[in-house]
């Protein structure tokens, strides 16, 4: 029995996945010309605020990082409970990241204000004045 290899039989066998990788290509390309376009509109008009522009490049991020792990690491049609073997450790990992970073600015402000040599007076908040001139 001789099997033959043509060119239709091979495009019939990747075509799907080729189809797959175009779409994903093109949704990836979409949502990194949305985060260009926000950066340009930030940079010319300075609308939305800087906290607002840079926790929607977190969120565009971690959609183009869920849909990649989706689509080429396959994990979009495993079953459920891999997913979230794998997402809750890195949620996790991320939610360390954040708490390690607030802890580290907490423990450099209260090095500051407590840094020999510093006077007592500058590490108090200031007293407001009565309108007397009394306190």
């Amino acid at each position: 029995m001789e099997h033959t290899h043509t060119a239709e039989g091979h495009e019939n066998a990747h075509g799907g996945s080729t189809k797959a990788i175009w779409r994903t290509f093109w949704i990836l390309l979409f949502i990194t010309m949305i985060e260009v376009g926000l950066a340009f509109l930030h940079l010319e008009t300075g609308f939305p605020s800087r906290v607002l522009l840079n926790a929607v490049f977190v969120g565009l991020t971690v959609l183009k990082a869920f849909y990649i792990v989706a689509e080429f690491m396959h994990l979009g049609s495993e079953i459920k409970n891999l997913i979230y073997t794998i997402m809750l450790p890195l949620l996790l990992f991320v939610w360390f990241i954040i708490a390690f970073l607030y802890e580290g600015n907490s423990w450099k402000n209260m090095i500051k204000d407590l840094k020999p040599g510093t006077p007592i007076e500058a590490t108090k908040a200031p007293v407001k004045e009565a309108a007397h001139g009394h306190y």
